[in-house]
C-alpha cells in the first residue's frame, strides 16, 4: 500500500473513533440530565431519602405563610410519607411535602436506588391538582408495579398499595 492511502485510512479510523466518542458523549449527557415524560421547575426536587422530618414547616405550595400546623390540619387522612418496605434501601422514608418524588438509579433521585432492574430515570410520585398522590413510569425498560400490576398510565395511588421496581418495594403511608 501507498503511503497515501495507509494515511488516509488512519485519518478516517480517527474520524470514526472521534465520532463515536461523541456519539456516546452524548448518550451519557441525555441519560443523566433529561427525563421522559417528567418536567421540572425550580423548587420541586423532593426532599432527600433521609429523615422524615427533613423539611417540616414549610409553607405549602400556593399558600404563602401558610405554618406546617395549618398544613397538617388541611391535609387530614392524606398520606404523610413513602417508605421503603423492601429492597437495599429497607426502612427508608421520605417525607411528601406536595413536591415530587423521583426513584431511579440517577444520582439526582429522590431516591436513588440501587438495583440492577432499575432504570436512571424510572418513575415519579407526584400530587395531581385534587391533592391526590399519582404514580407514573417514565418509559422505563423493566416496568413500575402498582400491587403486581404493570403501569402503563399515570395511575392515582392508595394508601398501603405496593408499587415494585425491580427488587425494591415502596408504600404511600400516613
Amino acid at each position: 500500500m501507498s503511503d497515501l492511502t495507509l494515511t488516509v485510512m488512519r485519518l478516517g479510523f480517527l474520524a470514526v473513533l472521534w465520532l463515536f466518542v461523541i456519539v456516546a458523549v452524548q448518550v451519557i449527557r441525555s441519560d443523566l440530565f433529561t427525563t421522559k415524560g417528567a418536567t421540572r421547575s425550580s423548587g420541586q426536587r423532593g426532599a432527600s431519602a433521609a429523615p422524615a422530618a427533613s423539611g417540616a414547616g414549610r409553607a405549602p405550595q400556593g399558600q404563602p405563610g401558610a405554618t406546617a400546623q395549618q398544613q397538617s390540619r388541611q391535609r387530614r387522612g392524606q398520606p404523610t410519607h413513602l417508605v421503603v418496605t423492601q429492597g437495599s434501601l429497607a426502612g427508608t422514608t421520605v417525607a411528601l411535602h406536595g413536591q415530587t418524588v423521583t426513584l431511579g438509579r440517577a444520582h439526582d433521585s429522590t431516591i436513588v436506588l440501587d438495583d440492577d432492574y432499575a432504570s436512571s430515570r424510572h418513575a415519579r410520585i407526584y400530587p395531581d391538582q385534587a391533592g391526590q398522590w399519582t404514580v407514573e413510569d417514565l418509559g422505563s425498560t423493566n416496568g413500575t408495579y402498582l400491587d403486581r400490576q404493570r403501569l402503563t398510565t399515570p395511575t392515582p395511588l392508595q394508601i398501603g398499595v405496593p408499587i415494585r421496581i425491580g427488587r425494591t418495594v415502596i408504600e404511600l403511608r400516613k
